[in-house]
């Protein structure tokens, strides 16, 4: 829990974030660790980044339940580890190996790891099961941290920044989009919605409930069958001229397979490039947990269509198969920026790779 002291700092800073809107156009509302970067001078994005690293410093054990699944699974290490001895080794490391590939950590990455200590146990770099226990996190969090290292949202420096959700249907995109809104919201960004997904029927109806549940502001189609790109261009000019600090644009949830709906998110990428410059600064994939490693082939799609630039991994709270994290970022390079441990509006998580690694391996 945060201390006294903390959450006063904490609250001055949210005031005077707050101070900063007071001087811009009045919006008729509705009816761990992490950052926000700013290229450049300091600027809002930079204030709002640090107030929300603070912030997410309290968030620790939320991440630490959410893996709860994942972490039973891999307990049986602990008691393989404690009766370790090096005749033993090659029994050890297979039932290790098999602990790993339960939770999806995924053939490539587990072979690795566990050769990787093979190695380390027969040269005499490892001597107790604490040691490898040890070497066995620095592994994980090693592979983590060198291919998506970027795990904070990069907003740029020119308001409005402008983040795209993209993802499948069931996956949970309009929701993580707004409990990410709640989140940015909450540390005195000034948030616009756009919603993207005319495909869906009720689609825009879920997403001005979110609006209305986070007092923000929306944008939606004038008339039916309107075109996604015309929503999020003029969703985007909206941002621009009424002086908000982020866009956050729904798309129509559709599978990497529907190709004619992957040439929307292209058209609809383009659009808002032509209103901000850059734009968007990030898109975010919003995959599904509970599937492991078969979100991979939907990663690889979308990634190749509009280049995604993060991942937001759902539904991992009911899922043992967190492994997926680690599988997902060496196999496709691309960092993830948000966790969901549960289905409060809080429990969309930044992700810390290193309160991760203690969270399956305690």
């Amino acid at each position: 829990m945060a201390s006294a002291s903390s959450s006063s700092s904490l609250s001055l800073l949210s005031n005077s974030l707050a101070q900063l809107h007071t001087r811009q156009l009045t919006v008729r509302p509705t009816s761990n660790q992490f950052q926000c970067r700013a290229s450049g001078s300091t600027g809002f994005f930079t204030k709002l980044g640090r107030l929300i690293k603070e912030k997410a410093k309290s968030d620790v054990e939320k991440v630490f339940s959410g893996f709860s699944k994942t972490r039973d699974n891999l307990a049986v290490i602990d008691e393989l580890l404690l009766y370790w001895n090096l005749d033993d080794t090659d029994r050890v490391l297979d039932e290790l190996e098999e602990a790993l590939l339960v939770s999806d950590f995924g053939p490539r990455i587990t072979i690795k790891i566990v050769d990787s200590l093979r190695e380390d146990i027969l040269a005499g770099k490892l001597k107790s099961g604490p040691e490898i226990k040890d070497a066995l996190k620095r592994s994980v969090l090693k592979l983590l941290t060198e291919k998506g290292s970027k795990t904070e949202l990069q907003l740029g420096f020119r308001k409005p920044a402008v983040i795209m959700i993209v993802g499948v249907n069931g996956g949970g995109k309009t929701t993580s989009l707004g409990k990410l809104a709640h989140r940015l919201k909450k540390e005195g960004a000034k948030i616009l919605l756009a919603a993207g997904d005319t495909f869906r029927a009720a689609a825009s109806d879920q997403l001005e409930i979110w609006a209305e549940r986070t007092d923000c502001e929306i944008v939606v189609a004038e008339k039916e069958k309107a075109k996604a790109s015309s929503v999020l261009t003029q969703a985007v000019k909206r941002g621009k001229e009424d002086k908000y600090d982020i866009v956050l644009c729904d798309t129509s949830g559709r599978l990497h397979t529907n190709y004619s709906l992957m040439e929307e998110l292209i058209a609809c990428k383009k659009a808002v490039g032509k209103v901000v410059s850059g734009a968007p600064n990030e898109i975010l994939l919003v995959l599904d947990g509970t599937t492991g490693l078969n979100m991979l082939p939907q990663a690889r799609e979308f990634n190749e269509v509009v280049g995604v630039t993060g991942l937001i991994l759902t539904k991992l709270d009911g899922s043992a198969r967190g492994g997926c994290v680690v599988s997902v970022v060496d196999e496709l390079g691309i960092p993830v920026k948000f966790v969901g441990v549960g289905e409060g509006v809080e429990d969309l998580q930044p992700f810390d790779a290193e309160a991760f690694v203690d969270a399956i391996f305690p």
